[in-house]
């Protein structure tokens, strides 16, 4: 049984959710999973799978301000007590309920809050469970208001056999939050997976194809369906394969993913590769913001820009607070550096196209495409997934240097000879915006050559190091309390396949 409590769609833990319970039925499990998605006929779920929504009502707590299609998202932070207590007691009666009658043998919840804290409650220590930290509830919500969340996530870590995270990052972090002494004894490494028999290297032909189909598709179903914006297939019909030299960033628009970095980057890009696009996928609530910084460049309007940066936040209905880094770039620039940006600003604004939100399922179709990736973060990241699925299609995969976006890119130098591996991240600082545009440009301008390879080499080390079936078994050996077989966060190099094998040599236990 698998406690997620949000949707299966989009990023990030949901589509951990979603991925694993496909592989736990594929290895021959039972999968009941709980969580508030509606509408999981289009997913291609088997059978082996059975979802589960408690009646939640219509508020569905969040750790970042969001919207949700049939609800009405609130941040834990903006909750009563009450409206927390009735949360609860809607899934631990529903989960309790569910245990009963389908008796799982493991559990596993995710996110620090509450999802931990419904199932001891629920479980009441008659099946092992496991909790999969993801970032989110640590970072927006237990951190900022301990005094009322973090006994929630003791309570809910302390009946757990063992705790997931996702980096040794997030690891200390969590730590650090929880400050309790033995929970470092039973936290292990256990960072999502890639599914690399979709998100692979494509022909040129090949991916040029699943491009149109892809368009076609969005035109056809309607892309503002869920969350897409109207013109999505019209954004990726002006994509020319052959012709474009495409980079991509996938993710939340919203202020600590750093898409404002990669924007004010992108003239400096274009100015040296004019052939140079960047496709933009997400939504969120600085989408709007995003496009302003768009308008402005088109315009030539570096006034424009300042006031965005200074604004920051602001921008996304929270309180004020500067864009430090992109303000400190567009301070910068003087003299002949402001008359070669503002010429290039025009053009670099006409090659950036918006696609608003795609599906999980979608995204190979577009990244088989692609030659790079940006992963700009500003805030840390429990993982680098998209960076890890960018490199299995051979886009390079440059990402902030920082947390478990840095642990990501440390396991993916390996695929790369040494004088390339620079270019797998940048320091967020106040030189973040040149740093991108200079390994962009470095990257695209690489003999053809050379740069096949290198993108041949990632795809490959992304496809032997990540994949499904072994994060699964992985929690399976966690929720059993199978601490010894798996790594410790830090620990590198070791094989997830080969962390949760059997020393004794017999077949992975099956449960449901």
């Amino acid at each position: 049984m698998i406690f997620h409590g949000y949707l299966l769609r989009g990023t990030g833990s949901n589509i951990y959710n979603m991925s694993l319970a496909r592989a736990l039925a594929a290895l021959g499990h039972e999968v009941h999973l709980v969580c508030q998605e509606r509408h999981p006929e289009g997913l291609g779920l088997p059978r082996a799978v059975t979802i589960h929504n408690p009646d939640i009502g219509r508020i569905l707590p969040v750790y970042v301000a969001d919207e949700y299609r049939g609800f009405d998202a609130v941040p834990f932070s903006d909750l009563s007590d009450g409206e927390i207590d009735l949360y609860l007691a809607a899934n631990v009666e529903a989960v309790a309920e569910l245990a009963s009658g389908a008796r799982p043998d493991v559990a596993l919840a995710n996110h620090l809050v509450m999802g931990p804290a419904i199932l001891r409650r629920a479980l009441g220590g008659r099946v092992p469970y496991a909790v999969k930290v993801h970032g989110s509830a640590l970072e927006y919500t237990v951190r900022p208001e301990p005094e009322r969340f973090l006994p929630y996530a003791r309570e809910g870590l302390g009946g757990a056999s063992c705790v997931l995270v996702g980096s040794r990052h997030t690891a200390e972090s969590l730590w650090e939050v929880i400050g309790e002494e033995d929970l470092p004894a039973r936290t292990r490494l256990g960072p999502p997976g890639v599914d690399v028999h979709v998100f692979r290297r494509r022909s040129a032909v090949e991916a040029g194809a699943a491009l149109t189909r892809l368009a076609g598709r969005l035109e056809g179903a309607g892309a503002a369906q869920w969350g897409g914006e109207a013109g999505a297939a019209d954004a990726l019909r002006a994509l020319a394969p052959g012709r474009d030299r495409i980079v991509s960033y996938v993710g939340k628009l919203i202020v600590s993913k750093g898409v404002d970095l990669l924007l004010a980057a992108w003239p400096l890009v274009v100015a040296q590769v004019p052939q140079a696009r960047l496709c933009v996928v997400g939504f969120g609530t600085f989408r709007g913001a995003l496009g302003q910084m768009v308008e402005a460049l088109a315009a030539g309007d570096l006034g424009e820009l300042r006031t965005i940066a200074a604004r920051g936040r602001e921008l996304e209905g929270g309180p004020a607070g500067e864009l430090h880094h992109l303000a400190a770039f567009l301070d910068g620039l003087e003299g002949k550096r402001r008359s070669k940006y503002l010429a290039a600003a025009g053009p670099a604004a006409e090659r950036v196209v918006f696609t608003g939100r795609l599906e999980h399922e979608d995204l190979p179709d577009l990244l088989g495409l692609c030659e790079a990736q940006v992963v700009p973060s500003t805030f840390p990241e429990a993982f680098g997934m998209v960076a890890a699925e960018a490199a299995a299609c051979g886009a390079l995969p440059l990402s902030a240097a920082h947390s478990g976006l840095a642990e990501v890119s440390t396991t993916l130098a390996g695929a790369l000879e040494p004088g390339l591996r620079g270019l797998l991240s940048f320091e967020v600082g106040p030189g973040a915006v040149e740093a991108i545009a200079e390994r962009l440009v470095r990257w695209l301008t690489l003999p053809a050559g050379q740069r096949a390879l290198a993108a041949a080499s990632l795809a490959d080390l992304a496809r032997r190091i990540y994949g499904w079936e072994g994060v699964a078994e992985g929690v399976i050996a966690a929720a059993q309390g199978r601490l010894d077989s798996l790594p410790s966060p830090g620990e590198e190099g070791k094989s997830r396949a080969g962390a949760v094998s059997r020393s004794d040599g017999a077949p992975p236990c099956r449960a449901r």
